[in-house]
């Protein structure tokens, strides 16, 4: 008999919903032309990304013209940074960004930009005045998440847009963590440039999209054809496009449908078993989180310990950003918040997705207390506190 085994690890990716699986599969097979021809085969898959165009835009409350696809999040954090910046600009982030979005400032840097990185609260929290203060007159971007990839805290983005409008500055949101989980107005947000990724919200890894504002100017970061307005050449990754639209027009109709509300007391309910633990808290507690995701440190053991003895008991969750699994450094989100690093070390994200249900909740509810219990036994400070 197999064992039960249940994903707690949705931020990190989310399996492939079947209606968008079924969505994509004629157009790796029949309907297989090149977007660009002007042959009926051509023509055929032109339609369809022009239809998964219109379904991203809906979702982001754009022009479908103001959406440019990519291979995911990294490159549209890339495009959006790479394409507007040059030596000489000033740009303005935080020290909580995606590593996609940290790693290209630091090459900006290495180019003769300038960065600042504006700190977070002990909630996870960038504080819009920081980011006003930080304005110079040769500031040229502003680079802020909508919601943080390892805590789910979501930030100030509607503050920080009027500020970059104020002072004419371009705004920058990476939304991949939060797009399909909370609703997604590009001119409420007030914001140039908005990136999200398919991967996270049930659509295939390998597409992604960013918003780009019309009128804004952006370098593009590959040269060949003229695909994407020119922004992004290279022949339209037409099944994976597909795949992202169809994703985004059930991400819409599932917060209309209040499906975040449902989500929520789910991640609720597991969190408040979790916290009855005992030496246990929740990073980014008291500010507004996405519904799908909660951190929360265990005392006395060591986070990665945790996660392979759950995978071993069939729960999968993580430590932190995919991307940085295996790193020996604490999160850089959690100390940027203030956490010690054993605390750091110690902290592990939930994060559910559609596919999760109640009867799942109630297995993580199960194993997890015991497990905890078992591995604080095994280390000598926890069990030293444990045996009080």
């Amino acid at each position: 008999m197999s064992m039960r085994r249940v994903y707690f690890d949705n931020s990190a990716t989310t399996p492939v919903l079947p209606e968008i699986l079924a969505e994509m599969q004629p157009y790796f097979g029949e309907h297989f032309g090149n977007a660009s021809s002007i042959h009926h085969h051509g023509q055929e898959t032109r339609a369809a990304v022009e239809h998964a165009r219109e379904s991203v835009a809906d979702l982001l409350g754009c022009r479908p013209a103001e959406v440019v696809f990519t291979s995911g999040g990294t490159e549209a954090d890339n495009l959006a940074l790479f394409g507007l910046a040059s030596e000489g600009d000033h740009i303005i982030t935080s020290t909580i960004e995606h590593h996609a979005v940290l790693n290209a400032c630091k090459h900006l840097e290495s180019d003769g930009c300038e960065v600042t990185y504006v700190p977070v609260d002990a909630s996870c929290r960038v504080d819009p005045e920081d980011v006003r203060r930080a304005i110079r007159p040769n500031t040229k971007l502003i680079s802020i998440m909508m919601a943080n990839n390892e805590t789910g805290v979501v930030q100030p983005v509607e503050e920080i847009g009027q500020i970059a409008a104020e002072a004419d500055v371009y705004f920058h949101t990476d939304a991949v963590q939060a797009a399909g989980k909370i609703p997604i107005d590009v001119k409420k947000i007030g914001c140039d440039l908005l990136s999200i990724s398919g991967h996270k919200i049930h659509a295939p890894q390998g597409v992604g999209a960013l918003f780009v504002r019309k009128g804004t100017l952006l370098a593009p970061m590959l040269y060949g054809g003229r695909h994407e307005r020119s922004r992004r050449a290279g022949t339209e990754n037409v099944p994976g496009i597909v795949g992202l639209g169809k994703a985004a027009e059930l991400a819409r109709q599932g917060l209309e449908r209040g499906d975040d509300r449902s989500m929520a007391a789910r991640r609720d309910r597991l969190q408040s078993a979790l916290l009855h633990i005992g030496s246990t808290g929740v990073n980014g507690h008291g500010a507004p989180r996405v519904p799908s995701t909660t951190n929360v440190y265990f005392d006395f053991i060591e986070g990665e310990a945790l996660v392979i003895a759950l995978d071993l008991k069939g729960l999968a969750v993580s430590t932190g950003a995919a991307c940085s699994s295996g790193a020996i450094e604490p999160s850089h989100v959690l100390t940027a918040m203030g956490l010690r690093a054993d605390r750091a070390r110690a902290s592990l994200r939930f994060s559910l997705g559609k596919q999760n249900t109640d009867d799942e909740v109630d297995f993580a509810i199960g194993l997890v207390p015991e497990t905890v219990a078992r591995l604080r036994e095994l280390s000598p400070v926890g069990k030293a506190v444990v045996g009080r």
